[in-house]
């Protein structure tokens, strides 16, 4: 999944995008509202944590300009402003959580993953699809059980295509989901780790194999039926 931090203070913007990138996460940050906006035209993420008081625009003018627009990608709002009318003017203008400075990691964490989960079709930690399992609470995936060691990239593919099964998937969707603007878009890095993940999805222990599920469309992209 591709998040965007906004926050303006450098060394806590730092260690938050180290933090979700340990979690597999890709990550882009800034720090004021206008590059905020910049960033949101410019990519598709699958959730935003977005600092109030932010230099250029603050952060409830970014998520009313966002609302505005009809973008509905999910907010996570932090702020030291914890009154309660505080919480309710960030809640009323569309953010989706709230987490007052200063916050515990492991909390900033779980309500990420929460916030993703309520934004797609799955609002359950587990998902599962022939006989694979993901739990993304726990960061871990099993096929029929078995533990599947899988890079961060591969994880962030994996659940992306099973979020979306039955629906083809083309290469600049999955970049823009799980790479940053690092990314080189004309390597064939993604079809490098789909190639790593299927072997990983079909070949079990003591030899065994199983049914292919990534599935390529030739000239689009992949798909899990």
């Amino acid at each position: 999944m591709r998040l965007l931090v906004v926050e303006d203070q450098k060394d806590l913007n730092d260690i938050i995008v180290r933090k979700l990138e340990r979690e597999g996460y890709a990550v882009d940050a800034c720090y004021d509202g206008n590059d905020a906006l910049d960033y949101i035209a410019g990519a598709e993420y699958d959730g935003i944590i977005l600092d109030i008081l932010l230099p250029g625009m603050t952060g409830l003018g970014v998520l009313a300009e966002m609302r505005g627009k009809g973008n509905s990608t999910p907010v996570l709002l932090l702020t030291a402003l914890g009154d309660v009318e505080d919480r309710v003017a960030g809640l009323d203008a569309g953010a989706d959580d709230y987490l007052v400075k200063p916050f515990d990691f492991d909390e900033l964490m779980a309500r990420i993953r929460s916030m993703t989960r309520r934004s797609g079709s799955h609002t359950s930690s587990v998902m599962e699809h022939k006989g694979i399992k993901i739990d993304t609470a726990a960061h871990l995936v099993t096929r029929e059980g078995e533990e599947l060691d899988l890079t961060a990239k591969e994880y962030n593919i994996l659940v992306y295509l099973m979020h979306n099964v039955g629906r083809v998937i083309s290469r600049d969707n999955l970049s823009s989901h799980v790479w940053n603007y690092d990314y080189d878009g004309g390597s064939n890095v993604i079809d490098v780790y789909v190639h790593h993940l299927r072997k990983k999805l079909e070949n079990g222990a003591d030899g065994k194999t199983y049914e292919r599920v990534i599935e390529t469309v030739k000239g689009t992209g992949y798909i899990i039926r």
